[in-house]
């Protein structure tokens, strides 16, 4: 439900802010949060305000929680290692007047924080932009390396669990809603012919091969703030979905996401590639900071990765499609089963790649 500006400086007003407040207004694209500039009285932008998806992100106490565990852990690392400047290099959110990370008016959760002025963000992805979002989310998991396994909670339960994602298919296909298994049944043979190779993961972790550590889950360009004078990165934002889990997350989704030569939802699958570039440049940026916890099981396995995130990336996108598009937003009937088509077609193409990312992996 929108919100008058009456409304908006209401919520405003629960908060620690400095200065008087005088309007909300829409900022950014985001898809699953309400995003929202804040102006002042001397019409500046000093805050961002952000309504949380409820609907998505149920636990908004652990959520916040783990914000704040996650920043508050990289802002001491930035001081120890002197760096200036740290309020652009890390998000900070403002307390309410009651000292709790966030308010509820009754209706929706909301959260505050600073503005990080002088920025830019980018939506698509060159070899150079790839580089430095790599060396980005590779400091970003190398900076929280040392939180001890259990201190942040899952805020989406299961959400790069590839047995889970996997059983949630195969309840799709035994119930077939929307009676829908006839066209797909060559796709879901294909998926369950992967099916083992595909759980690798959870089986390393099970026999402690594997460890979970802290990951952003979302790795796109656009989830980092760059330098508008010097080009690089300052700050990796978007942290919601950060939690443990596996590290081939935040290179798998990069590659997955940013290494394509088309879009999540081609219709043309000729356009769609994986584009060795690029993941070589994100590669070879993570490796440059991440290089110094990873186990060498974990490095091996990192194209790996590329192939699992799309792999379950196609999965999720045909049980949606076979569940009748209960989950993802569609604009046409197709199309779930599109972006289906379009995720299988890229993990073909890096399956037919593997040797040669494997082999590049190796030279770092």
């Amino acid at each position: 439900m929108a919100k008058t500006k009456e409304q908006l400086l209401a919520i405003l007003s629960q908060f620690q802010l400095e200065g008087t407040m005088v309007d909300a207004q829409p900022f950014g694209n985001g898809h699953i949060n309400d995003t929202l500039k804040v102006i002042n009285d001397k019409g500046e932008t000093p805050y961002v305000l952000q309504r949380i998806n409820h609907q998505i992100f149920t636990n908004v106490e652990m959520l916040q929680e783990n914000i704040r565990i996650v920043t508050e852990h990289i802002r001491k690392v930035l001081e120890e290692r002197g760096e200036k400047d740290i309020d652009r290099k890390v998000l900070t959110f403002l307390p309410t007047q009651a000292g709790k990370n966030y308010y509820f008016d009754g209706d929706s959760y909301w959260r505050v924080c600073l503005l990080i002025p002088d920025c830019v963000s980018y939506e698509a992805v060159t070899p150079e932009l790839a580089y430095e979002a790599g060396k980005a989310f590779g400091d970003f998991q190398s900076m929280l390396a040392d939180l001890p396994e259990g201190t942040l909670g899952e805020t989406i339960p299961n959400f790069h669990n590839m047995e889970f994602r996997l059983q949630q298919f195969r309840e799709a296909v035994a119930a077939d809603s929307a009676g829908r298994l006839d066209e797909v049944k060559e796709l879901v043979q294909e998926i369950e012919a992967r099916s083992e190779a595909m759980c690798v993961q959870e089986r390393l972790y099970r026999e402690g091969k594997l460890r979970k550590r802290v990951n952003h889950c979302d790795t796109k360009v656009n989830n980092m703030l760059f330098d508008v004078e010097t080009g690089k990165v300052l700050c990796v934002i978007d942290l919601d979905t950060v939690m443990p889990g596996f590290v081939l997350s935040d290179i798998g989704d990069f590659i997955r996401t940013g290494a394509n030569t088309g879009a999540e939802d081609d219709e043309c699958l000729a356009h769609v590639e994986v584009n060795l570039p690029i993941f070589e440049a994100y590669t070879r940026g993570y490796m440059e900071k991440a290089k110094t916890f990873l186990t060498p099981l974990e490095i091996s396995l990192l194209p790996y990765g590329g192939r699992l995130l799309t792999y379950m990336q196609t999965v999720r996108f045909l049980t949606d499609y076979l569940n009748g598009d209960t989950y993802y937003k569609i604009h046409s009937p197709k199309h779930n089963l599109i972006r289906t088509k379009a995720q299988f077609k890229l993990l073909q193409s890096l399956e037919a790649h593997a040797e040669e990312m494997d082999a590049f992996v190796q030279t770092l």
